[in-house]
């Protein structure tokens, strides 16, 4: 029986592992050279086994397994993050002090320590309040139409009270959350572009044919 390692990779699983490590590029794993490099071992490989070595420190491992000497393409979950690391040059010096997009930010956010706490303390106060908007509405709907209370719309105004507790807890300031939702711009347009260099790579390595032998 053939050694899976030693089966031959056709040019659209070739391409299907390209895409895994252009996720993995854009979710800021990989830095520029990384991904240039195992990008060009990805295309150049010509076994499942040769595979390998590009994706053994990534999530999810290698995108291609075997079964039954057959090669299958397996989903490429990177982890869905749509922010990228701390390291990201492009993000760090769009809010970095006395830069356009970061004037008026607090100097103490000057540090990739600093705005990953705020990442941290931004991203967690996003999810309770959806947490008690959701609540306050089930709330709602259950007193207006189930106990049939006329004054079921008291716990609206409540809200803002219910909303600023987390706030007040994690010491999350306006200037915070407005630094934060800078932040989150950043890293978007900084992911768009890992995502355009990814394509352009892949488009650049086609399916791999030049680069084998």
């Amino acid at each position: 029986m053939t050694d899976p390692d030693d089966l031959l990779l056709s040019d659209s699983e070739r391409l299907h592992a390209l895409m895994a490590l252009g996720d993995h590029y854009a979710s800021g794993r990989l830095d520029d050279a990384e991904f240039h490099a195992r990008s060009g071992d990805v295309a150049a490989s010509r076994t499942l086994g040769q595979l390998r070595g590009s994706f053994v420190d990534l999530p999810g491992g290698t995108p291609l397994t075997s079964v039954d000497g057959m090669i299958v393409q397996s989903a490429t979950a990177t982890g869905g993050e749509l922010g990228v690391s701390s390291s990201s040059s492009s993000t760090s010096s769009a809010l970095s002090p006395g830069s356009p997009t970061g004037a008026g930010a607090p100097a103490t956010r000057g540090t990739d320590a600093d705005l990953e706490d705020l990442r941290r303390r931004g991203k967690l106060v996003e999810s309770l309040d959806g947490v008690v908007i959701g609540l306050t509405l089930i709330t709602f709907l259950v007193l207006q139409i189930i106990v049939d209370w006329q004054y079921a719309w008291m716990v609206w105004p409540s809200l803002v009270l219910t909303l600023g507790l987390p706030r007040l807890v994690l010491r999350y300031t306006d200037s915070d959350e407005k630094t934060y939702e800078k932040l989150k711009k950043a890293d978007e347009k900084a992911r768009e572009e890992r995502l355009r260099a990814a394509t352009e790579r892949i488009r650049e390595l086609g399916d791999g044919r030049e680069n084998r032998d």
